[in-house]
């Protein structure tokens, strides 16, 4: 046996307790997987969710204010890395924001691309495209909507 390896023996009642899915059953499987160790998995959740975690965003002025910098003397662009470019605070919303929210912090922030964030971690994003494209949607609504009311003869 190679001296590296453990010469304990393994308790086996207390792997089976602390592997998820072994409390109840026995697995007869002899090909070589098995089912991760709660440690194990409580380490891999949270390395999942680490890598969930919004630490900033790269737009475009990020890239230009980059070049700008390049141009009087700094490192290249090419040869930086994103979270050296990137916004580090990240505005969010949630996926019941409402439109009128997003057009008032895309434009109190200047910003064109917002991260949609709820429990579950990161949704989607939504663009300066997405508002005004949904605004023009309920603007023709509107104008639908009055259109019929005063066609109708009502006053």
């Amino acid at each position: 046996m190679p001296a590296d390896l453990p010469t304990a023996p393994i308790d086996v009642d207390r792997a089976r307790a602390d592997t998820p899915g072994c409390e109840m059953v026995v697995h007869l499987n002899h090909a070589g997987t098995s089912l991760a160790p709660r440690p194990v998995l409580d380490a891999q959740i949270e390395w999942l969710r680490a890598e969930a975690r919004i630490v900033g965003i790269l737009s475009e002025r990020d890239i230009v204010r980059a070049l700008a910098e390049e141009s009087i003397g700094h490192t290249s662009i090419l040869e930086r890395q994103v979270s050296d470019l990137m916004t580090r605070e990240v505005a969010t919303c949630g996926s019941r924001s409402s439109v009128n929210d997003l057009m008032r912090m895309m434009t109190d922030r200047r910003i064109r691309h917002v991260p949609v964030v709820d429990d579950d971690g990161l949704n989607g994003i939504v663009s300066i495209g997405d508002v005004v494209k949904s605004r023009i949607g309920e603007l023709e609504t509107e104008a639908g909507t009055l259109h019929d009311y005063l066609s109708s003869g009502r006053t």
